[in-house]
């Protein structure tokens, strides 16, 4: 209690000096809190980015997203450290992530179709490029090939069970020819032009850069028949299942890093085009005027469920697997990564 000067008493009041205690004890205890905890809290994570593989064909025009990605630093800005791994095909990008040396591909749709007859867990996270134009048969005129339905009886040179042999049957089956109307070899991709300037084939089925390089040492003498009106390339991204669901936050990033390249090639042509070559041999005149048919875009839509059903179909048929009947290739797609970054860019039915 307080006495005043003229005698009078002034007693406390027992609830203010409870309220008193309590607010001391409770800034106390902050400050333990502050004090015991800025001590013991880990800090803030750091070191190097996480390092991502990403096979791919440098040299095809269809990987202008990935190559944007590194060469503009979007992948960089997203916080990880990509190494582009370079490859001839998607097959050998493809066969890269199933051997384990590289954490992603890049790779057209016939591998996966085949990773799901094979029953591969692999998982497509994005389809990144699409056109009509890059697939077709370049042949010898002084073979006797002159028109699609003069390939018969012809020895073609192709890379077997990819969508340069898929494009080949359907030109065929145009001309109410079957397979075995004509005598395929197999070959790498990039031992095609070769085996056409040597006169060991007639004609090749292959894609881009192959066919115009195989165009340009032929000249005069070369015919080609292009497949725009019985395949359409659809080149995506793809990883092992089990790496795509246990990196989840990555994926997101890598999703980001190549939605600002697909942009980029898509909205500066020129620059994109610069970019391309520093890390390809392609045929720069070629791509330049093929540009405004090419579409530079990350989705997941239904297209990409439907091509690989129609190109089951015909490995069944061709007996090229032991399965009869055609996968759940939903099972082979990875949708939450790309509905969680840009969900209007998944448009397939699940």
């Amino acid at each position: 209690m307080t006495q005043y000067p003229d005698g009078r008493v002034k007693r406390r009041d027992p609830a203010a000096a409870a309220w008193g205690w309590v607010l001391l004890l409770a800034v106390t205890a902050l400050a333990a809190a502050y004090v015991w905890f800025g001590r013991t809290a880990p800090p803030p994570p750091g070191g190097p980015p996480e390092k991502v593989v990403i096979a791919t064909n440098t040299d095809y025009v269809g990987s202008c997203s990935v190559i944007a990605a590194q060469g503009k630093g979007y992948f960089a800005g997203e916080g990880i450290q990509v190494v582009v791994q370079a490859h001839s095909s998607g097959k050998a990008a493809m066969e890269a992530v199933l051997q384990g040396k590289a954490n992603l591909g890049t790779v057209a749709d016939i591998p996966i179709m085949f990773a799901g007859l094979e029953d591969k867990h692999i998982a497509v996270i994005a389809s990144i490029f699409k056109t009509e134009q890059d697939h077709g048969v370049v042949g010898r005129r002084d073979s006797g090939v002159s028109t699609p339905a003069s390939m018969k009886g012809k020895r073609i040179g192709v890379t077997l069970n990819t969508s340069g042999h898929f494009t080949l049957d359907a030109l065929l089956n145009r001309q109410l020819l079957q397979s075995g109307e004509v005598t395929t070899r197999n070959y790498k991709p990039e031992e095609l032009p070769a085996a056409l300037e040597q006169g060991e084939v007639d004609a090749i089925a292959t894609w881009e850069p192959f066919l115009t390089q195989a165009l340009n040492q032929q000249g005069s003498n070369a015919v080609v028949f292009y497949g725009q009106e019985v395949y359409e390339s659809i080149y995506n991204v793809a990883g092992m299942r089990n790496y795509v669901l246990s990196r989840a936050d990555t994926i997101k990033k890598v999703l980001r890093a190549l939605q600002s390249g697909a942009r980029f090639c898509d909205e500066q042509p020129d620059a994109a085009l610069a970019l391309q070559a520093s890390a390809s041999k392609g045929d720069l005149a070629k791509w330049r005027a093929s540009w405004p048919s090419y579409r530079f875009s990350v989705v997941l839509d239904q297209g990409l469920i439907l091509a690989l059903e129609d190109e089951a179909r015909w490995a069944i048929k061709n007996k090229m697997t032991g399965r009869s009947e055609i996968p759940n290739y939903l099972d082979y797609v990875y949708l939450d990564g790309l509905e969680a970054v840009t969900p209007a860019a998944v448009t397939i039915i699940h």
